[in-house]
């Protein structure tokens, strides 16, 4: 299966790519919309809580990244997908997983949007650096004539128009913006789910058959990524919900744009577009397990206050 996972393609069309494209977009758009230049300034107010996200997402989750795929001694395709999504920006859904917890959600919000424009750079950047730093992974990047520049200004196009039109027209039109940003989130997160259901659907005899190699490395890679974050918090000294909110912005990625760099720039190559696709459904899986933990552990704490009171 090692040998053979590389001739593996997903059935994911051109029609299927353009969509994704669109759907991450609007998604895009969508959370630009309840953006002012001003809500950047909580960056400014309170910088280290952010700069230490910032610092886990692009820094240290990479290069732990790296490291992992080198003790697991991983075939080359998987490793460089680990490290594709472990460059790719904190994903939308962080956003409701961080409210749900009673995490910073505003941290969380700010960290999603500063995030993704800086991985316009930050992403092609990790995923050039550390896959170029061992033969094997470099050989793929080699061959494939992966172009940093070219990268950047895909990413550039699929995040960082959609949130500069978002952001004018909420400078613009404040309160028709308002009135769409609902709209826009649920529509375009149903959407982008619905695309992944109908996709694993499509490809579920190939996920069944590849299972067995890709889960534990995914589970262990994701299960690294928040202890990356909480851990890089703690270290920090930030107050617990802040090390929530870090946590879940470093553990949920947006496996939607690393598919879509998977399909844009490295031709859909197997082990990639299989570690990407799953992690977009193990993060969720993970990331809900994370908050019914985090709210178990909230009520054990605060209900001998609740029933002392009653």
């Amino acid at each position: 299966m090692i040998e053979t996972i590389d001739a593996i393609h997903l059935n994911f069309d051109s029609g299927s790519l353009v969509a994704l494209n669109v759907i991450l977009g609007l998604i895009m758009f969508g959370v630009a919309l309840s953006l002012k230049v001003s809500d950047f300034q909580f960056l400014l107010k309170r910088p280290w809580a952010p700069m230490v996200a910032l610092f886990a997402q692009f820094l240290v989750l990479p290069a732990a990244t790296w490291a992992l795929t080198r003790i697991l001694g991983l075939p080359p395709s998987i490793s460089l997908g680990m490290i594709l999504v472990a460059s790719c920006p904190g994903g939308n859904m962080s956003n409701f997983i961080a409210h749900i917890t009673r995490a910073n959600t505003a941290l969380s919000i700010s960290v999603t949007a500063v995030s993704t424009a800086c991985s316009v750079v930050m992403t092609p950047l990790n995923v050039t650096f550390w896959g170029s730093m061992s033969a094997d992974t470099a050989a793929i990047l080699t061959d494939l004539h992966i172009a940093p520049m070219e990268m950047l200004g895909n990413v550039f196009v699929i995040l960082g128009i959609p949130m500069v039109l978002g952001m004018t027209l909420r400078a613009r039109y404040p309160k028709f913006a308002l009135r769409l940003v609902r709209p826009f989130k649920l529509g375009s997160i149903g959407l982008f789910g619905l695309l992944l259901v109908v996709a694993f659907h499509n490809n579920l005899e190939v996920f069944a058959a590849v299972i067995g190699l890709i889960f534990f490395p995914v589970a262990l890679h994701n299960a690294l990524a928040w202890t990356v974050g909480y851990g890089t918090a703690m270290i920090a000294r930030l107050p617990g919900d802040d090390r929530r909110a870090i946590s879940i912005e470093v553990a949920i990625q947006n496996s939607g744009l690393g598919l879509v760099l998977i399909f844009g720039f490295f031709d859909g190559l197997g082990g990639m577009a299989i570690v990407a696709g799953w992690w977009g459904i193990w993060h969720i899986i993970a990331g809900f397990s994370m908050a019914s933990f985090w709210n178990l552990l909230h009520r054990k704490r605060t209900t001998p206050f609740t029933e002392a009171e009653s």
